[in-house]
C-alpha cells in the first residue's frame, strides 16, 4: 500500500491511497494536467520515428524531423529516452535514466503545498504517530487527521473515538 497525505496550500489536507505502483501512477495522472506519458515515459528515437509513420531514418525523416533525428544520431537509435515534464521541462527527452516513482512524486509536487508519501502501513502509521517532522506537531494537526482518517477507512488503525 501506498498512502499519500496532499497539503495544498489554500485547501485542507487530504490523504489518499494506491494498492501498488501501477495503482499510484494512474491517480497522480487522473490528477493532473499533463497526459500520462507525459508525465513518465520511455521510449527510443527510432520508435518515434515509428510514431511519426517513417519506418526508416531516411532523408525526408531527416528533413521533417530534425530534433528527433539528431536524437537519434546523438544517443543511438534504440537507447532509451526518457520524458519526465514536471523533472525535465516539457517535450524534453533525456537519456538519464528517470524512474517512474521520481517522475509521479514530482507531479504530485507540482500541485503546490507539500506532498508526503508513504511506502507502506508501517510507514503510514509512523507518519501518524509524529515520526515525520513535516505533519508533526500542532502546526500540522489536520495532515495527521486526514492520515488518521484514511488509515482507518483501510482498517489498517482501530477507530479509537
Amino acid at each position: 500500500m501506498i498512502y499519500v497525505v496532499e497539503v495544498p496550500e489554500h485547501a485542507a489536507p487530504r490523504a489518499w491511497f494506491a494498492y501498488d505502483a501501477a495503482d499510484f501512477a494512474r491517480k497522480v495522472a487522473a490528477g493532473d494536467p499533463l497526459e500520462p506519458w507525459e508525465i513518465h515515459d520511455q521510449l527510443t528515437a527510432r520508435r518515434l520515428l515509428e510514431d511519426l509513420g517513417h519506418a526508416e531514418v531516411d532523408a525526408l525523416a531527416r528533413e521533417r524531423y530534425p530534433a528527433i533525428c539528431a536524437l537519434g544520431d546523438s544517443h543511438g537509435w534504440d537507447i532509451a529516452l526518457y520524458r519526465a515534464d514536471h523533472l525535465l521541462g516539457a517535450g524534453v527527452l533525456s537519456a538519464e535514466p528517470v524512474s517512474e516513482t521520481a517522475a509521479h512524486e514530482a507531479a504530485l509536487a507540482a500541485r503546490g503545498g507539500f506532498t508526503c508519501i508513504y511506502h507502506g502501513d508501517r510507514d503510514a502509521i509512523g507518519a501518524f504517530e509524529g515520526a515525520d517532522p513535516r505533519i508533526a506537531g500542532q502546526a500540522h494537526w489536520h495532515a495527521r487527521r486526514a492520515l488518521y482518517e484514511q488509515l482507518v477507512a483501510l482498517e489498517v488503525l482501530a477507530d479509537d473515538n
